[in-house]
């Protein structure tokens, strides 16, 4: 009876040793692989967050399932999944090369609708002051427009006039987009104080 006992114990003692072995085999290239996976993350994290944002999220995720994995010392777990963690960060390398081209080709059409802005909107906005000049010293209102329309096309003008000095100082800053559209509005109420001020006959 003792001899059955003791080999039991022995079998067991052997079976947890080999299990111990199993794991400690395996803690050394889950760590390998959970580092090479966060590092190539590491590597492209500045440009997914500016162009790929949306994609990068899940694969925080996996990598933050990872590392739990391996906190838990589920080292098989570890070995399984990093290879799929490995492939979405490669299609997160794609989805951002793509972003960078969408980008540069945005900024590409701002900087030529800007070229545009930039040679039609000062001159409008010379003759517009002009104009104003000329009414407030003459206190000659065009035709249909009352002293209370005409305050209002002033402080209109002030805003021309401020959003597009802002406009001017954002495209400097290389902020293309955001100067494009509200060099946009700046034309717009350009074009709106035009008719007003200088109505067809």
């Amino acid at each position: 009876m003792r001899i059955a006992r003791h080999s039991l114990s022995v079998a067991v003692s052997f079976a947890a040793l080999l299990l111990f072995a199993g794991c400690a085999s395996k803690q050394e290239p889950a760590e390998q692989a959970l580092a090479k996976v966060e590092a190539s993350l590491a590597e492209v994290r500045a440009d997914a967050e500016k162009y790929a944002a949306d994609d990068l999220k899940p694969v925080d995720e996996s990598v933050t399932k990872l590392k739990n994995e391996m906190a838990g010392k589920n080292y098989s777990a570890v070995l399984m999944g990093a290879p799929g963690v490995n492939s979405a960060i490669m299609a997160l390398k794609t989805k951002i090369e793509s972003g960078r081209a969408d980008a540069e080709a945005t900024l590409a059409a701002a900087q030529s609708e800007w070229t545009d802005l930039s040679a039609n909107v000062p001159p409008m906005v010379e003759k517009l002051q002009a104009k104003m000049d000329s009414i407030t010293k003459t206190k000659k209102l065009p035709k249909g427009m009352d002293k209370t329309a005409f305050e209002t096309a002033k402080a209109n003008f002030e805003t021309l006039k401020t959003s597009w000095t802002e406009a001017a100082s954002e495209f400097a800053q290389g902020q293309a987009a955001n100067a494009v559209r509200k060099a946009r509005e700046a034309k717009a109420r350009a074009e709106e104080l035009t008719s007003q001020l200088e109505p067809k006959a």
